[in-house]
């Protein structure tokens, strides 16, 4: 199946999703700045699959790919402060950590078929 646009890519989809959930979780916190690293960080994600892909060179889009994993792992390392903090539930750590994972795993392959 070849993929006609970003949106196609389930990578890019689960990177929306976790965008999503992020957002809504740290949404009403007062750390300001680990609300908006974290929120970054996960934007990262969805927006470098975008741009990589859209510059429509096998070679960036494998650039990309590679940053993008690089943000999972920044929300994974953030997730676990969070988690440590309690400043999330272990439900809700478990959900948007495996989520990530998921997504970096996918990103994984993506690069192997490059």
């Amino acid at each position: 199946m070849k993929i006609e646009r970003f949106e196609d890519i389930i990578a890019w989809q689960k990177a929306k999703e976790l965008t999503s959930l992020i957002y809504k979780e740290f949404e009403t916190s007062k750390d300001f700045g680990f609300r908006d690293q974290i929120q970054r960080a996960s934007i990262s994600i969805m927006n470098n699959i975008a741009e990589g892909f859209e510059r429509k060179s096998n070679k960036e889009f494998n650039y990309f790919l590679f940053v993008t994993k690089g943000s999972c792992g920044e929300v994974r390392s953030m997730l676990h402060l969070a988690n440590e903090l309690e400043n999330l539930s272990k439900e809700s750590f478990k959900e948007k950590y495996k989520l990530s994972e998921e997504i970096s795993k996918i990103l994984s392959g993506l690069i192997k078929t490059l």
